[in-house]
């Protein structure tokens, strides 16, 4: 029975039957549902959740937190969501309402409502009322958060009640947190995270009033999200894209990219047509074009990785990035010179010609020096004109690569031959 196993064996056998996928979920107790739909692709929750019974649904949500219930409900259509709220219970329906209201991807919308606030005067005793309530209600120890006229002030630790008296005032014990506003989105949240490593943020509004708290391991799990998406992008396949989809499904997600890749390969084809009667002359050339596009877009690819990295975590301004680009190039042309030399030695021992070793190798050098150029300033370029350069950057650098490196080793064929 799927009631026996972890949510971890649940998800996956959900997946692995897509089809089936419904079914099986009824089939998991009500207190395990929501931890089993949380661990889902977006896809898989939308579905399971429209074929619900509004009934099912508010009964697997009463074992969730508002933050976890926000998050499913971004997955329900309109009508059936304002039904889900509206039979809430009080306190739970006033938590969602509040947090639904924001975008997803903001601070605000990955924020939890997980925290207790108090004043900066109070004394020690008045903070563990708040506790007992909070305790009472929730069934958990707060995070303490103190405010000033309702400014953040800091945060008070836990370890202080074990060594203050009840009527001591807390405000000398009050530590900063850092904090972010409400309206700023997760790359910026990963960054002020990175920048001050405390085990929480505090996420703000225009008044420095509390709105929230995002945990370390909400940031955690938010990081993993962005590198898995920009995985995703940078091989042109879409987030939602799941493993157990059906073919209809990849097919539908990975058709545009593909055909935009396959107009850039004529685009390639066309320049070695170009030299079709050096090719016909000298057919060994063939047997060399793909190791000079295969070293050219393997560099182009390193030096991509390199840039969006560094204009992900800042260390890149558009204003400075001209000396990005010229180390890039040089780096590429004594890589190429590296490699050229051992290509041409190869191509000489072997096939007993060193004016085609030299002209590989110096097909080469060019190519990463290409490939230097091209991956560096291509997801420049793209972060000028807004656009995300993970997106779509690797096929106009292969592209580059390609084109350049066929038009370099063909042409001093054509010429030296």
């Amino acid at each position: 029975m799927i009631v026996k196993n972890n949510k971890w064996e649940i998800s996956f056998k959900l997946l692995s039957s897509p089809k089936k996928a419904v079914s099986l979920f009824r089939e998991v107790p009500y207190n395990q549902r929501g931890a089993v739909l949380l661990g889902l692709s977006k896809g898989m929750q939308e579905k399971i959740l429209s074929k619900l019974k509004t009934e099912e649904v508010l009964n697997m949500l009463h074992y969730l937190d508002p933050e976890e219930i926000t998050d499913l409900l971004q997955n329900v259509d309109d009508s059936k969501r304002k039904v889900i709220v509206d039979n809430l219970r009080p306190d739970m329906k006033k938590k969602v309402e509040f947090l639904i209201k924001f975008n997803p991807k903001t601070a605000a919308g990955i924020m939890s409502l997980d925290y207790a606030s108090v004043n900066y005067d109070a004394k020690f005793k008045d903070v563990l009322d708040v506790i007992h309530n909070y305790e009472k209600r929730t069934g958990k120890f707060p995070t303490i958060l103190v405010v000033k006229n309702n400014h953040l002030m800091g945060e008070l630790p836990g370890y202080v009640f074990a060594l203050k008296k009840k009527d001591d005032r807390i405000r000398k014990y009050v530590e900063e947190l850092p904090s972010v506003r409400h309206d700023k989105n997760e790359k910026t949240v990963i960054r002020r995270f990175k920048r001050h490593p405390a085990n929480k943020l505090v996420v703000v509004d225009n008044d420095k009033s509390i709105m929230g708290v995002i945990y370390s391991d909400d940031v955690l799990k938010l990081m993993n999200r962005q590198s898995a998406k920009e995985l995703y992008k940078s091989a042109g396949v879409s987030e939602e894209e799941n493993v157990h989809d059906t073919a209809y499904n990849k097919v539908k997600y990975r058709y545009k990219w593909l055909i935009l890749n396959l107009a850039t390969a004529f685009l390639a084809a066309s320049v070695v047509g170009l030299f079709k009667d050096t090719i016909s002359s000298f057919v060994l050339l063939a047997a060399y074009m793909p190791v000079v596009a295969g070293m050219g877009g393997n560099a182009a690819t390193q030096t991509l990785a390199v840039v969006v990295r560094g204009l992900a975590l800042k260390n890149i301004e558009l204003e400075t990035a001209r000396k990005v680009v010229f180390n890039e190039v040089i780096a590429g042309a004594v890589n190429g010179l590296i490699n050229g030399v051992i290509v041409a030695f190869i191509a000489y021992i072997f096939n007993q010609n060193l004016l085609l070793g030299v002209i590989t190798g110096l097909a080469i050098m060019v190519n990463l020096m290409i490939a230097g150029f091209f991956g560096a300033t291509v997801p420049l370029v793209m972060k000028k004109l807004r656009k995300d350069p993970a997106t779509s950057a690797t096929i106009f650098i292969t592209t580059a690569t390609d084109v350049f490196g066929f038009l370099a080793f063909l042409g001093l064929a054509t010429l030296l031959l």
